[in-house]
């Protein structure tokens, strides 16, 4: 088997593959690398069927669109610890005793399993977690078989991250837009930080749009890479976005910037908004986000009146207690300074005409409205459930002609919170199969205690991934997945984007590898309905989508890199917003309906305690790794080798640490050991916590999990009421309450740096 071609640096310390020389037998696939959820084209490299190289694709307007993580990837699926081959647990859940069976025993053992557990607590005991990261995407038929089963409890980490945003979205305007970067003459960055090895096309066009001239407003506690280039930076307090976009307004409305006819003709509430703004005079924006007024007015003037502008989706509003009027505000400020859909600003980008989405596929239509309402989280937060969404169903098929439109793959989800304690046994009813799909479930949502008390309570647990990851050691069934190398793929970026790309197959899938659409379609017929997923293979599947556009997928691959539509400005003016109200509602009446208050408002942190002082902000992932991913990748372990804390110096004092130097980090939930850094950039008392943590070199099983209970941040993140969403029911990750511990007895010194281990 030819080897993966090595890593190097260049001399700007760049990472790139080391060329080989052409030869013959080289096969070229074009390619979207799917390590992470940006869909990069790229080009892999072959040799005797074996990917050895993944290069930056040969289209000029995808040049560079690659990281580390892509170009490392022919180590990550060829690593020699990949699950190739289904496995069974043999010994008490979590003992990780296993024994290789085939794929026919697993799924028949499975099928039958599922179907007794549905048959003895109904179908709504199934509950499923999946993941963006590598399987792309279940290509909707998890929900579909799930829809016509009757049970409503999917998730997934998009809950935390961005598919939160897109339903939230639509409770202003209906829709999730995406910014025209190519365009637009002013960008908003909200605490998001886009670079070379992490969400590298955004950063791509953040780059070429500042090389045009356009404004950038950077907000972020850090001193950024973007913040030190910035026109104006806005170093706020973690977790006071929501405040800050209050500022914005106010200074936006009694100055009259905003677009008083679009006001006037397309939106409801604007009285009502007023009012509430008045609420955020600037002296109180500025205590509460600990900014400079006159430069908070200057930076609110700047995007009015400097655009079109765009406040590209940020990860950072998704993950607070003010998550809901955070994601409100960004909508509203887009909309009343009129840079909606429009060339340069938000753009409103529909289906694809007479292609098959997703959402077709997954049937919501058929799941009876009884079972949507017992959806968890449906009673308590329901801002992206069914419940929550059930509004927009007409207005979405006046606009786009269909009534279920689940953009970002999170406008229909269960609450992860609520799922978990139903798994525990504390829900309104029983969750008693869990299945897990590329996704690291423990390490992904918060109170990762809670979510593995859950999973020992389940009578069926299945995983499907590459590694034994500590949620793939709870498992009975771990089912190897296979790489973005070893399948094909028709995107149309999670119905947001606009557009459609296919992704060649470059090499067949190692051992006995399958892939999600392979692993629905054998879950059907392990249940008995096989007539859910009636297509013989993925690429009948797809000639079936793509057959209204008059090509098939090989066609479609052939001759085309990027598909679109020609662009269309302002398109509500022939038949509204894709609301109940047909107009942008600055006063959502969907919120109202629900029994929340329908203006954004602003929540203040709980005070600090003299236990826990200081506030942990987490949920950035770090450039070699995705999310919880790659951390048994020799290349990329070598660059960050082990959790780490990052504070300034002032906190390194004052809590009398050193560079370098092992110490406890402790809340109320969990205590976790982490070595320290010393970052200037980072405000006072303020601890940066990269997220998902473990270490695949460690000890497997219940209470060692590899490493993640004494480092993954998830044990960490509340979700108690106080630190929770009210309307998702989303945890608030840039404020939690910690404290530093020193490490003093010689032997706890021994035990954390003893967790250090060689990467096969």
């Amino acid at each position: 088997m030819p080897a993966p071609i090595p890593l190097s640096e260049d001399e700007n310390g760049h990472i790139k593959a080391v060329p080989h020389q052409q030869r013959e037998g080289v096969v070229t696939k074009r390619t979207l690398c799917q390590t992470c959820d940006q869909q990069c084209a790229v080009v892999t490299e072959s040799i005797d069927g074996q990917v050895v190289r993944v290069r930056s694709s040969d289209n000029p307007l995808f040049r560079d669109h690659i990281c580390m993580k892509a170009i490392a990837s022919p180590q990550t699926f060829s690593h020699p610890d990949r699950i190739l081959y289904p496995l069974k647990r043999v010994g008490e859940r979590g003992s990780g005793k296993w024994e290789r069976v085939s794929w026919e025993e697993a799924m028949s053992d499975i099928g039958t399993r599922l179907n007794a557990i549905i048959e003895t607590y109904g179908p709504e005991a199934w509950a499923v977690s999946t993941s963006q990261w590598n399987t792309a995407t279940d290509h909707g038929l998890g929900r579909r078989i799930m829809n016509h089963v009757g049970t409503p409890n999917w998730t997934s980490g998009v809950a935390y991250c961005a598919g939160n945003t897109a339903a939230i979205n639509r409770m202003t305007y209906g829709w999730f837009p995406l910014g025209d970067f190519n365009n637009t003459k002013c960008i908003l960055l909200m605490g998001h930080s886009p670079n070379r090895h992490s969400w590298t096309m955004i950063y791509q066009m953040l780059r070429f749009a500042i090389q045009r001239g356009a404004k950038v407003i950077v907000m972020d506690p850090r001193k950024s890479h973007w913040a030190e280039m910035a026109d104006i930076w806005l170093p706020l307090k973690a977790g006071s976005d929501t405040a800050m976009m209050f500022g914005f307004l106010k200074v936006i409305i009694d100055e009259g910037l905003y677009d008083k006819a679009f006001v006037k003709n397309w939106t409801i509430g604007f009285d009502d908004l007023k009012k509430r703004v008045d609420e955020y005079p600037l002296d109180r924006v500025a205590r509460l986000t600990g900014c400079d007024p006159e430069m908070i007015a200057k930076a609110a003037r700047m995007y009015a009146t400097e655009g079109p502008s765009v406040i590209p989706w940020t990860p950072i509003t998704d993950m607070q207690r003010n998550s809901t009027s955070g994601i409100r505000l960004q909508s509203i400020l887009r909309a009343i300074c009129g840079h909606i859909d429009v060339r340069g600003g938000e753009i409103f980008n529909g289906p694809i005409t007479d292609f098959v989405i997703e959402a077709d596929i997954e049937m919501h239509e058929v799941l009876p409205h009884a079972q949507k309402m017992k959806q968890l989280g449906a009673d308590t937060h329901p801002a992206f459930t069914y419940r929550g969404q059930a509004a927009f169903t007409e207005p979405l098929k006046r606009i786009w002609g269909r009534a279920y439109v689940n953009q970002n793959t999170g406008c229909y989800m269960a609450n992860p919170t609520e799922m978990f304690r139903a798994m525990c046994g504390d829900g309104p009813y029983p969750v008693k199969a869990f299945f897990a799909l590329g996704n690291n479930t423990i390490l992904s949502y918060a109170n990762g205690q809670r979510i593995i008390d859950g999973m020992m309570n389940q009578e069926l647990v299945v995983v499907q991934e590459h590694a034994m990851t500590p949620t793939a050691q709870l498992a009975d069934y771990v089912l190897p997945g296979d790489s973005w190398h070893e399948r094909p793929w028709l995107s149309d970026a999670f119905s947001w984007g606009g557009f459609l790309r296919g992704s060649e197959q470059s090499q067949e899938p190692m051992g006995e590898a399958k892939s999600t659409w392979e692993f629905w379609k054998l879950v059907a017929n392990a249940i008995g309905r096989p007539e859910l997923v009636p297509w013989d293979n993925i690429y009948d599947f797809y000639d079936d989508r793509l057959k209204g556009m008059g090509m098939t997928f090989k066609e479609f691959v052939a001759k085309t890199d990027v598909y679109f539509e020609p662009a269309q400005f302002r398109k509500y003016e022939a038949k509204g917003f894709a609301t109940p109200s047909g107009k942008v509602e600055l006063r959502s009446s969907v919120l109202e309906d629900l029994g929340f208050d329908g203006l954004p408002y602003f929540r203040e942190d709980p005070e600090l305690t003299e236990e826990y002082p200081l506030k942990m902000f987490t949920g950035v992932r770090e450039d070699p790794y995705f999310q919880t991913a790659g951390r048994q990748v020799p290349d990329m372990r070598k660059r960050c080798p082990e959790p780490r804390i990052f504070v300034n110096q002032k906190t390194a004092d004052e809590w009398d640490v050193q560079a370098d130097e092992w110490v406890e980090l402790a809340n109320e939930l969990a205590t976790l050991r982490m070595q320290v850094e010393i970052n200037p950039s980072m405000p006072d008392d303020l601890v940066r916590v990269p997220h998902g943590w473990w270490k695949p070199e460690m000890e497997i099983g219940h209470g060692k999990l590899s490493g993640a209970m004494l480092h993954a941040d998830s044990l960490m993140c509340r979700d108690d009421p106080e630190y929770m969403d009210i309307e998702q029911g989303i945890p608030h990750l840039k404020g939690i309450p910690c404290r530093i511990n020193k490490i003093t007895t010689d032997a706890t010194k021994k035990e954390g740096q003893a967790d250090v281990a060689e990467v096969h």
